[in-house]
């Protein structure tokens, strides 16, 4: 590791007569986090190495966002706050597109492994219903925020449907929807934006999509799991490989764009042979992207884990296999590692932005979207809005009756507003934030680079960060010199470890709330 000592006495900003900004950065031809990986090259391949997952392995974020959710506080209950969230939609910069995401909190099915809030029901108005609720928060929303130059609506480049099971929405609920979001933004072109949802594969009608494409969705996720009958029965989640394929088979000859299948390694009853199995039929189906989830037993926080038993989960022994064999399957047949449980074929616009430097990642995860606001609408939604120097996160109640009482009251006091938590970031959570995504979209980070962005000496700055990762430097897993931090291949898997380095607010009393790296 290079010496840093001798620079420990200078002060952390060259400038500390001038404020560091954080404006939205503008990707020169010269991006220094763009990588000469080619379409992809066993130089960027992740190396599996037990021995030294086993040895960093530890609880940590998954850094959605940082600060992460943990670090949301409540909007207090006085007058001064009462516009909190009016302030920042009325203040966002107009000129910023938006990424807008629609949480659906119901299911049909209660699958065991689930770590979310969501409502199990089968009720068909309950969807009706909930509708009318996010559509009187559009409208709320939509009137504070500013008219972008030279058009009479905001911007719109990217939407979501998460949940629970958006496609709990029927059909004509989903047009309904869609078409009244046409009435309140203005939207790139399907081949342009990004549109996507979640299905359960098990929940569609004979025309969902087809309608959903012809809406414009360009983008799909299935919730696969796994393979296997006896570990689908053990999660109760029940569904053929047929069914799998045939979904996939019409997505294509409809022209979805892109099309995403989730995987869970640690299952009841899983073993490395039938996950094996498992991610081979899956790439015989070839899916565009992949993302392949560890599974974390907390019955104590989850009541759905409740009904798997301990005796029933593989050991972390068979885990760590899975996980080994897993990557380099994926790897092998092609697929691109673009960082925390994620793969994509090298053609797919994720592989493409990180080679190319672009990739971002935020509450929806890895994105090509970075310079879009979040703009969230539903229970437990979370919404990222940038003004000037500032980013606010906030959040909508989780509690499906209060969200529904603070949009009933808007409609007579236009004051109120559905967030209740929210964080504020600093210019210091900027520059940490900066740091963090780029070692976790990029596996790189230019002290040059964030010298120019931020106004300061990075090497003085983080000296602390640098000493800490000295044993990584040791061990292999990233190299340091007076350019940058690079992760190598046999980090990749444990880029989190790195990134968790530069985490301010990562202190013990939280530790409970995640689950560990691998």
């Amino acid at each position: 590791m290079t010496d840093y000592s001798e620079q420990n006495t200078q002060q952390p900003y060259n400038r500390a007569d001038e404020p560091p900004t954080t404006v939205r950065p503008v990707m020169q031809p010269d991006n220094p986090y763009a990588s000469t990986r080619g379409s992809i090259t066993s130089k960027q391949l992740p190396a599996f190495d037990e021995a030294i997952i086993n040895k960093y392995n530890r609880s940590g974020p998954r850094y959605t966002s940082y600060p992460t959710a943990l670090e949301f506080v409540p909007i207090p209950d006085s007058f001064e706050n009462i516009g909190l969230e009016t302030k920042i939609l009325q203040n966002r910069e107009a000129r910023a597109p938006l990424s807008l995401y629609f949480h659906i909190p119901f299911c049909r099915h209660l699958c065991y492994y689930c770590a979310c809030n969501k409502i199990i029901t089968k009720k068909n108005s309950d969807s009706g219903d909930y509708l009318q609720y996010l559509i009187a928060e559009i409208t709320h929303k939509r009137r504070l925020l500013s008219k972008p130059e030279g058009s009479d609506k905001p911007l719109v480049k990217q939407l979501h449907l998460g949940g629970g099971t958006p496609t709990f929405l029927r059909d004509e609920e989903m047009v309904q929807l869609w078409e009244f979001l046409q009435t309140q933004f203005e939207f790139l072109p399907e081949d342009e934006g990004d549109y996507s949802i979640e299905i359960d594969p098990r929940e569609l009608s004979e025309n969902t999509l087809k309608i959903l494409r012809n809406l414009g969705f360009n983008r799909i996720s299935l919730g696969v799991q796994d393979l296997d009958e006896t570990v689908q029965i053990a999660v109760n989640r029940v569904h053929s490989a047929e069914l799998i394929e045939s979904v996939l088979t019409e997505a294509r000859e409809l022209g979805f764009r892109s099309i995403n299948i989730d995987l869970i390694y640690g299952l009841p009853h899983q073993t490395p042979d039938t996950l094996d199995k498992t991610v081979n039929r899956i790439i015989e189906m070839s899916p565009d992207r992949l993302s392949v989830f560890n599974y974390a037993h907390l019955p104590e926080r989850f009541k759905a884990q409740r009904q798997i038993k301990d005796e029933d989960l593989p050991s972390p022994a068979a885990k760590l296999t899975m996980l080994g064999s897993t990557v380099n399957t994926l790897t092998e047949a092609g697929y691109q590692y673009i960082g925390i449980d994620h793969f994509a074929k090298p053609d797919d616009e994720l592989a493409i932005a990180q080679r190319e430097g672009k990739l971002h990642r935020n509450f929806q995860g890895y994105t090509i979207m970075g310079d879009c606001d979040l703009l969230g609408f539903g229970v437990s939604s979370i919404s990222q809005i940038s003004n000037a120097n500032t980013r606010y996160i906030l959040q909508n109640d989780t509690d499906l009756q209060n969200y529904q009482a603070k949009i009933d009251m808007a409609k007579i006091n236009p004051t109120v507003m559905p967030a209740v938590k929210y964080i504020k970031t600093s210019i210091k959570d900027r520059l940490r934030e900066y740091v963090i995504m780029n070692l976790l979209c990029h596996d790189y980070l230019d002290f040059k680079d964030v010298n120019q962005k931020f106004g300061i000496d990075a090497i003085t700055y983080f000296i602390n960060e640098i000493q800490q990762l000295g044993a990584m430097q040791d061990d292999r897993l990233i190299d340091m010199d007076a350019a940058g931090i690079r992760v190598l291949p046999r980090g990749r898997l444990l880029g989190r470890n790195v990134a968790m380095v530069f985490d301010e607010y990562l202190e013990k009393k939280h530790q409970n709330h995640f689950s560990k790296v691998i």
